[in-house]
């Protein structure tokens, strides 16, 4: 038996409008479900008006931009003497909108995306998720992390 994207995929996914504040995304992913394989989302689907997929903000990226701008430049953070308050830079990405800060690369698959061509992506390009586009509407969200326990659960 094959299994395909449609099989494996999420239909509960969260969502959030692409200027809605980061604080809102925040809460959002701190209160997530914890989905049917016992794993927590811990990233949301970033849509337009038109609610089409622009982007995914996750953890890693409200952390990524919660660190200075400076330390994407080759500075070694463990260098530094970090007396700059950690109140300040909370506020700072608190106050950003989803759209300063999400992952705007979009990467989908469509629902009849065979189980090893997205282990393959997923392995090679180290993505935890990829969204499930039929016909230019997410329908889906295809975890890493589902996959695993769908294959080895027993």
């Amino acid at each position: 038996m094959q299994l395909l994207a449609r099989d494996l995929m999420s239909q509960e996914f969260e969502t959030i409008h692409m200027e809605a504040s980061v604080d809102k995304a925040i809460k959002r992913i701190f209160n997530a479900k914890t989905r049917a394989t016992g794993h927590k989302t811990v990233s949301l689907m970033v849509v337009n008006d038109a609610c089409s997929l622009v982007g995914t903000i996750s953890m890693f990226y409200i952390l990524y931009h919660l660190r200075p701008s400076y330390l994407n430049y080759g500075i070694d953070g463990s260098e530094l003497s970090w007396r700059i308050e950690l109140d300040g830079f909370i506020k700072d990405v608190k106050g950003k909108r989803v759209e300063d800060i999400m992952n705007s690369n979009v990467l989908s698959i469509p629902p009849d995306e065979p189980l090893m061509a997205i282990v393959d992506r997923m392995i090679k390009d180290r993505l935890r998720r990829l969204s499930v586009v039929d016909n230019g509407k997410l329908v889906g969200v295809v975890y890493i992390s589902d996959i695993f326990y769908h294959l080895f659960k027993e």
